[in-house]
């Protein structure tokens, strides 16, 4: 195992899809970036990069520094050795980061200060690490985690309870208890009782951990062939939309709107009839990423890009404050 001059926060999930693991990687890089100390993100680039695409652009202008590659660990060299870093553990991190102030200079040229792993928690039982490891013939050596943050989707956070390649799960349950902190996302889309429930089966298998609640908020759109425009969210206001999504299945979404995209056509020219309005196709940030061009041809029917920031719920004296103070430890 690799462990890098500086501190490294891991990302990761147990189940495929929908656990906001990616929005959680650019909710802490900003936070890093904020304070100070340039992050580094870390991720494979798998399914078409969409993730690192996303990242790039929603952290344009940053500290903010983004590695694309399989072996992690020599991506992270790498780049060490272009932009330099510091090794800021210990008390002189933990006040940075639980600073309330806001650095003014976010050039992109400073030296690193931590690392992030996008979608780091791979090992024991997971197939995805069986890849990590043995790439093109060569072996790679996993990086070293100061501190292991694990997503778990509330709407479906176990599914059917097997393993791959009979279920969802990566790891059996049991992997929690190498977690350092656990995150319950889309927790304001279900009911009290079951994230209850969810809680009850977390403590089952860590009594201790801290557990933090999460929900993505829009913020606004993007119009469909121009990533830089920032379009407000009223702008749907009282017209008739058509939602078009393929999150947590890589793949799948491109394969089935270039399969569909008479389909979905049809059912655009189906709604304009019935209200007599042109409708308006919205997708999401991760399915534009995978398929821009295939988009481009709903023409003349507009397509907008949803575009949504994670955030912190306050639930049970779980703050946005308390989880920076647990995050903190690196």
């Amino acid at each position: 195992m690799v462990r890098l001059p500086l501190p490294v926060i891991s990302v990761g999930n147990l189940t495929w899809g929908g656990n906001g693991k990616t929005p959680m990687v650019e909710f802490l890089a900003r936070w890093l970036a904020d304070t100070g100390i340039s992050p580094l993100i870390l991720t494979r680039g798998y399914g078409g990069s969409d993730e690192a695409k996303m990242l790039q652009r929603h952290l344009c202008g940053t500290s903010v520094k983004i590695g694309v590659g399989a072996n992690r660990a020599a991506t992270a060299h790498s780049l060490l050795e272009q932009h330099g870093y510091m090794n800021l553990c210990g008390s002189t991190c933990s006040e940075r980061l639980l600073s309330h102030e806001k650095v003014k200079n976010h050039s992109n040229s400073g030296p690193i200060g931590a690392a992030i792993l996008d979608d780091g928690m791979q090992v024991g039982f997971a197939l995805t690490h069986v890849c990590e490891l043995f790439i093109f013939g060569r072996q790679h050596l996993s990086l070293w985690r100061d501190l292991e943050i694990v997503m778990v989707n509330a709407m479906m956070p176990w599914g059917n309870g097997q393993l791959l390649p009979l279920g969802p799960l990566r790891e059996p349950l049991t992997a929690l208890n190498r977690a350092d902190i656990i995150v319950i996302h889309h927790a304001d889309l279900v009911v009290k009782h079951d994230i209850k429930a969810l809680e009850s089966t977390i403590r089952e298998v860590e009594k201790v951990l801290p557990v933090f609640f999460t929900k993505m908020a829009p913020s606004h759109f993007l119009k469909v062939g121009n990533t830089s425009s920032r379009i407000p969210l009223k702008v749907v206001a009282n017209k008739t939309v058509l939602c078009v999504s393929g999150i947590g299945f890589a793949d799948s979404f491109i394969q089935r709107i270039e399969e569909d995209i008479d389909m979905i056509r049809a059912r655009l020219q189906e709604l304009e009839s019935k209200f007599a309005a042109k409708p308006i196709v919205i997708v999401t940030e991760k399915d534009y990423d995978r398929a821009p061009d295939v988009l481009e041809s709903l023409k003349p029917f507009d397509a907008l890009v949803l575009c949504c920031n994670l955030q912190i719920l306050a639930h049970k004296g779980s703050t946005e404050d308390s989880f920076k103070r647990s995050s903190s430890s690196i």
